[in-house]
């Protein structure tokens, strides 16, 4: 079986001796070579073209983050798995920019740096589990305020039926009939409704509703 050649990047001798220690004992990953910090590292890959390079981010000379844009760019078929004590937003987010495939904390079992250079080695994605529920909130997050910023999110639920039924055609007094209110309550929700959306012709709000869903051709 061929075995995945990996390259151990730290400025700790005793963090490198450690992580070589227990690759040894993953029967299917060879350790072929160790560097220091990011400029070491990318004389290494040069010469060794290893599979994957399990690269720490904050190293002297060169950083990890500057070294994996490098080999991604450079030698896009070695794989780098970002090895790290720090596993902050800042962090994660930007080596996986750089072309980091994968993202480990140094608080992670043992076993989880195995099964990440196996996995970026085959091509996926793998990261702790402690950076996964980082990346999770942070995609939630976004997503609340993506969704506070939709003006359709402001509407209430009577000015989104109201809007449903401009956009179908419907006029005021056949909303009014329709939802057994007044025509005047209608045309309060309408202008309600389009200063919310900031449409103010009956065409726009049409296309409008087309491009949410809310109608279909």
């Amino acid at each position: 079986m061929e075995k995945i050649r990996v390259l151990v990047v730290d400025d700790h001798t005793v963090v490198r001796d450690g992580i070589c220690a227990l690759l040894a004992l993953a029967g299917d990953i060879e350790v072929v070579g160790e560097a220091e910090n990011g400029r070491e590292a990318l004389d290494r890959v040069r010469e060794l073209v290893p599979d994957v390079v399990l690269m720490d981010v904050a190293m002297p000379t060169m950083d990890g983050l500057e070294a994996t844009r490098r080999i991604h760019r450079e030698f896009p078929q070695t794989k780098v798995l970002a090895l790290s004590q720090y596993d902050d937003r800042e962090y994660v987010f930007s080596i996986v920019e750089a072309g980091a495939q994968g993202f480990i904390s140094k608080t992670a079992a043992s076993s989880e740096v195995v099964s990440g250079i196996r996995a970026v080695q085959r091509g996926d994605s793998f990261l702790s589990p402690s950076v996964a529920k980082l990346l999770v909130e942070h995609y939630q997050a976004g997503a609340s305020v993506r969704k506070s910023q939709d003006p359709y999110s402001q509407l209430t639920g009577r000015e989104r039926e109201i809007l449903k039924l401009l956009a179908e055609g419907y006029t005021s007094q056949e909303i009014a009939d329709t939802l057994i209110i007044s025509p005047k309550t209608v045309e309060g929700h309408k202008t309600n409704l389009m200063s919310k959306l900031d449409i103010h012709n009956r065409i726009d709000l049409v296309k409008y509703a087309l491009r949410k869903g809310i109608i279909t051709v």
